[in-house]
């Protein structure tokens, strides 16, 4: 199971790419052509990771929402085990 700590490494790979930038950025003579893709890469990472976080929160606050109704319990929620054995029967 995934936990914060995981989630965490996410984020490992825009600290790479803002090392990069500032890496460029300190030595004097600026490629700008190499800051911008730098910056690219970094807003399409930045993007994938607020997309990823808030596909995790929607899932979190519809099992939530699932806990509160009494829905998440009982016989009418299938284990995906049990669900993933039917399809292949």
């Amino acid at each position: 199971m995934a936990s914060l700590k995981d989630a965490e490494q996410l984020t490992k790979s825009l600290d790479d790419v803002v090392e990069q930038l500032r890496t460029e950025l300190g030595r004097g003579g600026v490629d700008f052509e190499r800051l911008v893709a730098l910056a690219d890469d970094l807003g399409e990472q930045a993007d994938g990771l607020a997309e990823t976080f808030n596909s995790l929160n929607e899932t979190l606050m519809e099992r939530l929402q699932q806990a509160k109704s009494g829905r998440g319990r009982g016989s009418s929620s299938t284990p995906r085990s049990q669900s993933k054995t039917a399809v292949r029967g």
